[in-house]
């Protein structure tokens, strides 16, 4: 078939690991193919579940050996003679209990961590998602115009929130249209625009309805997964979650970025 040959490499594609000249052709193959774009999602979405479960946290094997350890070295330290047994048994006790403490915070720590990178990874993977899903459907937006004036409008009563659509005079953006779409059972707006023959999703949503963790793990400019091959900008203002993604260059990414903050 004639595909097959895409379809090979898909997975090098997914992972960034194709030569930049494959990934301009990957990226153009993808938005004319609705059978390898649809391909691309249903991968994306095992690359998701796997590093969901690879990033849940296992208590290490050698945790209990490592205090033990700890413990005979506190234990066998010389103290001066003056000291009776009763008090060197205190200090080797006192000394194994801050261990203790010092490698449960560290734990808790580390599990944070991961927790918190699995939720933003896992946001990342959902919005990405959403836009090649979007870019393979046959039917990409729900309201078709180019002008904000019409597109902003369409949402009024269909999301629970208003927002502000940039001016597009004099820069390189153009507006396609938008839909609905849902993260985290959420409804928002899906916003599509195109740059040099590149769509970018621009996704909003409010940030009160979406889970506090997820909220949590996505700070200002949280950078995307290392296996995401788009380039994907986020940050919160007004209360609401703003997205933008796309295979546009990233100083295309975040002009379009700073277009909205300024608007809003």
């Amino acid at each position: 078939m004639a595909c097959d040959s895409w379809k090979e490499k898909l997975d090098a594609y997914l992972d960034g690991e194709v030569p930049e000249n494959e990934m301009r052709a990957f990226d153009a193959h993808l938005r004319g193919c609705a059978s390898c774009s649809a391909d691309a999602l249903a991968r994306l979405q095992m690359k998701r579940s796997i590093q969901a479960a690879g990033g849940r946290f296992t208590p290490s094997a050698e945790f209990r050996k490592k205090i033990q350890i700890q413990i005979q070295k506190t234990g066998a330290t010389k103290t001066r003679p003056s000291f009776g047994h009763s008090q060197r048994w205190i200090l080797a006790a006192t000394a194994a209990v801050i261990l203790l403490v010092g490698t449960l915070a560290s734990t808790y720590l580390a599990i944070r961590s991961r927790s918190d990178a699995a939720n933003r990874d896992h946001a990342f993977s959902e919005i990405a998602d959403l836009h090649v899903e979007t870019l393979a459907s046959a039917s990409p937006v729900d309201v078709v115009s180019t002008d904000r004036h019409t597109v902003k409008p369409w949402f009024q009563g269909k999301i629970p929130f208003a927002f502000n659509l940039p001016e597009l005079q004099n820069t390189q953006f153009s507006l396609l249209g938008g839909r609905m779409t849902y993260l985290d059972q959420a409804p928002g707006a899906h916003l599509i625009y195109d740059v040099r023959k590149h769509h970018i999703s621009v996704f909003i949503f409010q940030e009160k309805p979406l889970s506090p963790k997820l909220v949590q793990s996505l700070p200002a400019n949280s950078p995307p997964p290392k296996p995401l091959p788009f380039n994907l900008e986020t940050w919160s203002q007004g209360g609401l979650r703003y997205f933008v993604i796309g295979d546009a260059s990233a100083a295309d990414i975040d002009a379009l970025a700073k277009l909205f903050k300024a608007a809003s």
